[in-house]
């Protein structure tokens, strides 16, 4: 349940609409005293002594503010707290995450899917450049406006990306977006975020998981029998240029070594199957 009502204040900010909520924070539709939008993303007052969640939250306000500008990445505008109470202040947009427009079946993510799968691609390779992974990245954290544009958002779970796998001290995540890599507690790097994205571009062109289970254990389980059970995308829409789908198993690959080693020629290969003039 949300913490806040609408049309009360947080600081200099007056809420409008609750635009979205997860375990962490809720997102308000926000302005400012010269009625300027933003986006303003408020911790949980329940987790204000869970040490984990608050580093976790001010983390990815820090990773953000270091690399927001740029075109498919949610703009930062400030973070801090107030009353006690964590916040992030980011830029507002009018549009839903691939999660919510999945689920109503809307017609901007058939119109734009090309689009959609290539900036969703830059978006990360800008992350993997400024020197981190994502380590989130699924439907839920991308969020795409009537017109197709596409923000990353979320960075909470991000981490420095290192030299070589590193074993992470915790693996949180959403078990149907992470890599059998993390599902196992190996050592990661981010080639995760890479098995992750090819996850999203399945669900995206198919309308359903590639690996599908009740715990990670059984969606683990569901990967390690990859041959077995992952059907191909064109086995379900037959409308996919076959690039596209060599492209969507790459990705998906059990090890790491067999996937993409950098998102610089996924972005090139998903130009080229979606003939983008360069």
């Amino acid at each position: 349940m949300t913490e806040a009502a609408s049309n009360s204040t947080f600081g200099p900010y007056r809420l409008h609409e609750r635009i979205n909520g997860g375990g962490m924070a809720d997102i308000w539709h926000v302005s400012d005293a010269q009625g300027r939008s933003y986006a303003l993303r408020l911790m949980h007052k329940n987790l204000r002594f869970n040490f984990f969640a608050k580093k976790s939250f001010f983390r990815g306000c820090e990773i953000l503010s270091q690399i927001h500008q740029h075109d498919y990445v949610i703009n930062y505008v400030d973070h801090g707290k107030i009353g006690g109470q964590p916040y992030c202040v980011m830029e507002y947009i009018e549009g839903d995450n691939l999660k919510i427009l999945f689920a109503r079946g809307d017609d901007v993510v058939t119109e734009f899917v090309g689009n959609i799968l290539i900036d969703m691609a830059i978006a990360l390779q800008h992350v993997h450049d400024s020197g981190f992974m994502h380590l989130d990245f699924k439907p839920e954290n991308v969020v795409v406006t009537r017109n197709g544009n596409v923000r990353l958002v979320d960075f909470d779970l991000a981490m420095p990306r290192p030299q070589k796998p590193t074993k992470l001290g915790r693996t949180p995540g959403t078990p149907a977006y992470m890599s059998p890599e993390q599902l196992q507690r190996k050592p990661v790097d981010h080639r995760a975020d890479i098995w992750a994205y090819g996850v999203t571009a399945y669900e995206l062109l198919t309308d359903r998981k590639p690996f599908t289970g009740e715990s990670g254990k059984e969606i683990l389980q569901a990967q390690l029998n990859r041959d077995a059970l992952l059907l191909l995308p064109r086995s379900i829409n037959s409308e996919l240029p076959a690039n596209l789908e060599r492209i969507v198993m790459k990705c998906l690959e059990q090890d790491p070594e067999n996937r993409y080693q950098d998102v610089t020629y996924l972005v090139r290969d998903l130009e080229s199957a979606l003939y983008v003039a360069k």
